[in-house]
């Protein structure tokens, strides 16, 4: 046989196969489509008009006045309730308002019928679109709402995984409202706090201030006492030095003790004068030829190390007109009592 024809012949039997399988597709789509609207559509709608409503509808986020509930819901029988559950399904209401809702509608008619089939259906039917109704309560943070919503839930299908979820959501959301609310209290914890520190840290300042001032008016005070009363101490250094040069001149030429001709009042140490602090300090010292002081000990004080250093300092500045011995002068050795009153 020759290839040719073989070859022409395979090609046109591909031709042939090909619109046979478009044909056949094409029918089992127009049976599908078929089927729909004629079996399937017609069942669900079927279903739906017994339940009162559509379950596809989304869930309406709009606020709306829900209906007041039945006056006796408990002595309504299976046709009264079937038409609050349609109203209610037409309306939304699938779990809220409690008392007026297609759930609970639905549920009192199994109680009064186990097994009734229309609302058995609604229920299954209707679970998934209740579910968001449960979750958008948890989402808005009405948890006390979104619990009763998914006992409810519980109720018409207790196995459903759903319950899970949202069981899940609602702990979660349970969770960051209490930490938010901790974090809340924390927060004011740490502001009274904060002020209560910042009140006890102005009162400690201006403690400080004032005792602070009225330490400064005690050392003024002090300060213009204690100046007053220099000129008074070298009036008299000065006069007893007059007195002593008097004498001295009488006794020109034989032996004469050394006599001061120009003293020194002594500082009063600050921290006497805070603490209102007197005392005296015996102090012995060498006068020197020269007429100036050597030596300066302390022999007694009190209080002790007090005024002491004070009543050095002062003797060192003391100037004297030497003691005399035949006319030469010589080192003499004096003791001189130096009181610190305020």
């Amino acid at each position: 046989m020759d290839t040719r024809y073989i070859l022409d012949t395979r090609r046109h039997a591909r031709g042939a196969v090909r619109p046979l399988v478009i044909a056949i597709i094409a029918i089992f789509a127009l049976l599908a489509v078929g089927a729909w609207f004629l079996i399937i559509k017609p069942h669900q709608d079927l279903i739906m008009a017994d339940s009162g409503g559509h379950p596809s509808t989304p869930v309406s986020t709009a606020t709306r006045a829900a209906p007041p509930p039945p006056a006796n819901v408990a002595a309504m029988d299976l046709n009264q309730l079937l038409a609050e559950a349609r109203t209610a399904m037409n309306e939304q209401r699938y779990l809220a308002p409690a008392g007026n809702n297609a759930f609970e509608f639905y549920l009192r008619v199994l109680e009064k019928e186990p097994g009734n089939k229309v609302a058995s259906d609604a229920l299954r039917e209707t679970f998934p679109f209740a579910a968001s109704s449960a979750e958008q309560a948890i989402n808005s943070r009405d948890l006390g709402e979104a619990q009763r919503q998914i006992e409810l839930l519980a109720k018409a299908d207790p196995a459903n995984f759903t319950l899970t979820i949202l069981r899940s959501k609602l702990d979660a959301q349970r969770k960051t409202l209490d930490k938010q609310q901790q974090q809340a209290v924390d927060q004011e914890k740490a502001a009274q706090l904060a002020a209560q520190k910042a009140a006890a840290d102005k009162l400690a300042a201006d403690q400080l201030a004032e005792q602070q001032k009225a330490q400064l008016a005690a050392q003024q005070k002090t300060e213009q006492s204690r100046v007053a009363q220099q000129p008074r101490q070298q009036s008299a250094a000065d006069g007893g030095a007059s007195a002593a040069a008097d004498g001295s001149g009488t006794a020109a030429g034989g032996t004469t003790a050394a006599v001061l001709v120009k003293g020194a009042a002594a500082r009063y140490p600050t921290a006497a004068m805070r603490a209102r602090q007197e005392g005296w300090v015996v102090v012995s010292f060498t006068v020197d030829p020269d007429g100036r002081t050597s030596d300066v000990k302390v022999v007694e004080s009190q209080p002790r190390h007090v005024f002491d250093r004070a009543a050095v300092d002062a003797v060192e500045r003391y100037r004297f007109n030497p003691a005399m011995k035949d006319g030469v002068a010589v080192s003499s050795v004096k003791q001189q009592r130096i009181e610190f009153k305020l």
